[in-house]
C-alpha cells in the first residue's frame, strides 16, 4: 500500500487544495508551479508503478481519482475566474462525472472493475494538464498566448468529449459482454 508510486499520488491529492487556495488567492504564479509538479507525478508515478512492478488497486483507484478532482476543481475555478470558459469547465466537469457513475453503475451490476485507462483517455489527460499549465501560466503573465486560448480550448473540448464518449462506447461493450446480453 505504501509503495513509493502511492505516496507520490497522495501527494498529487493533497496538493489539490493547495492549488484550490492558490487559485482563489489569485497567485498564478505559484498555482501555475504546484500544478506542475502534480501533472508531473502524475507521470511519475504511473512510470515508477510500472518500472518497480509496484502496481496496486489502490494505486489503480486513487491515481485516476486525483486526475479526476484535481482537474474537476481547477476547471471549476479557473472557469469562475473567467481563465476557462463556461462550456469547456462543463464538459471536463460532465465528463468525470459520467465516468465516475458509469463505473459505480458497472460495479454494481456487474460486480468487479479492472481500472484500466485507455491510450485515448490518456492523451486526454496529458491535453487537459498541458492546456490548463498553458492557461496559469497565461494567467502569472509568464507566457502570451492570448491568440492560441480557443484553438486550443476547441482542441481540449474535443479530445474531452471523444474520450469521454469512447470510455461509455468500451465500458457498455464490457457491461453488456459479462451480462449476456451481446
Amino acid at each position: 500500500m505504501f509503495t513509493l508510486p502511492n505516496l507520490i499520488t497522495i501527494g498529487r491529492v493533497l496538493l489539490i487544495p493547495v492549488v484550490a487556495f492558490l487559485l482563489l488567492d489569485h497567485d498564478y504564479t505559484l498555482a501555475f508551479a504546484v500544478f506542475v509538479v502534480a501533472a508531473i507525478g502524475d507521470w511519475v508515478d504511473g512510470f515508477l508503478a510500472r518500472r518497480l512492478n509496484q502496481m496496486s488497486q489502490l494505486g489503480a483507484v486513487l491515481d485516476p481519482v486525483a486526475d479526476k478532482m484535481t482537474m474537476m476543481i481547477v476547471a471549476i475555478l479557473m472557469s469562475a475566474q473567467g481563465m476557462l470558459p463556461i462550456w469547456l469547465a462543463v464538459v471536463i466537469v460532465m465528463r468525470d462525472a459520467i465516468i465516475v457513475a458509469g463505473a459505480v453503475a458497472y460495479r454494481f451490476v456487474v460486480g468487479r472493475i479492472e481500472m484500466a485507462p485507455t491510450r485515448l483517455s490518456k492523451a486526454n489527460t496529458f491535453l487537459e494538464f498541458g492546456v490548463i499549465s498553458l492557461v496559469m501560466a497565461q494567467a502569472a503573465q509568464l507566457v502570451a498566448l492570448q491568440a492560441w486560448l480557443m484553438p486550443l480550448f476547441i482542441l481540449l473540448f474535443t479530445s474531452v468529449f471523444v474520450s469521454g464518449a469512447h470510455y461509455v462506447w468500451v465500458w457498455r461493450k464490457k457491461a453488456m459482454a459479462e451480462t449476456g446480453q451481446e
